[in-house]
């Protein structure tokens, strides 16, 4: 598990400090990149294969899900940051979101060299593992290769963390996750923070609000998501 918390600035350029060698992805997808030929065999992998085959390789797709309930009357709101980051992904990798399938919105596409589906669920947060759990069977994505975005109250305002597996934290999109993977939890997850509710404020109306300007920057200074997406997937094939 790594965080990454942004300084008090707005003007924070912010670099990717996460416990992974750089150096060795870089040597690995280097390698193999110089074996990508056209007449070759293609090859479906979830792991750096042995140097002496000659196969065209490809990565295993990932499922990228962000949480979040859909309509106008949520938009911008702390408990769809998810989905905020999922738009995110999809506008800079030029991936559209045109298509329903099982109760959620898809975008397929790429980051890199690595396949992608982008979901957001469409029947509200509680019941996001029905949308997760029939894509995961249907694209056969493996539960290393589901990560699941979502709003985390334990976590100061923008501060990310990473986990490889874990439990739902009494976060309910991510329990119903759990329940439609057969309750398995060894998926990976971003966890955006989103910070406690003031005072003696409601839980629930704090999460169904809006953010404030500077809450929305710290949020936003992530410019870097799609790298550390990146690194992690090409992290996560190199485990195998």
């Amino acid at each position: 598990m790594f965080a990454i918390s942004p300084p008090p600035s707005s003007s924070f350029a912010p670099r990717l400090a996460i416990s992974i060698s750089t150096s060795t992805l870089r040597q690995r997808r280097g390698l193999l990149l110089s074996k990508r030929t056209p007449t070759r065999r293609r090859r479906i992998l979830a792991s750096i294969p042995d140097p002496a085959e000659h196969a065209q390789v490809e990565y295993t797709p990932w499922l990228i899900v962000g949480l979040g309930n859909p309509g106008n009357k949520y938009y911008g709101t702390r408990h769809n940051v998810g989905f905020e980051m999922v738009d995110r992904i999809a506008r800079d990798e030029r991936i559209p979101l045109n298509t329903i399938q099982s109760k959620a919105l898809l975008g397929i596409g790429s980051i890199g060299e690595v396949p992608i589906l982008l979901v957001k669920p469409q029947a509200y947060m509680n019941y996001s593992g029905e949308s997760v759990g029939s894509l995961a069977a249907y694209y056969k994505v493996p539960l290393r290769h589901i990560l699941l975005i979502y709003d985390e109250m334990s976590l100061p305002n923008g501060v990310l963390r990473f986990q490889p597996k874990g439990g739902h934290g009494h976060h309910n999109g991510v329990k119903s996750v759990i329940e439609h993977l057969d309750g398995s939890r060894e998926f990976p997850r971003l966890c955006i923070g989103i910070g406690n509710p003031p005072g003696s404020m409601d839980m629930r109306a704090f999460l169904l609000q809006k953010f404030s300007p500077t809450e929305r920057d710290q949020v936003h200074n992530y410019l870097f998501l799609n790298l550390l997406l990146h690194s992690l997937m090409i992290f996560f094939n190199e485990l195998g």
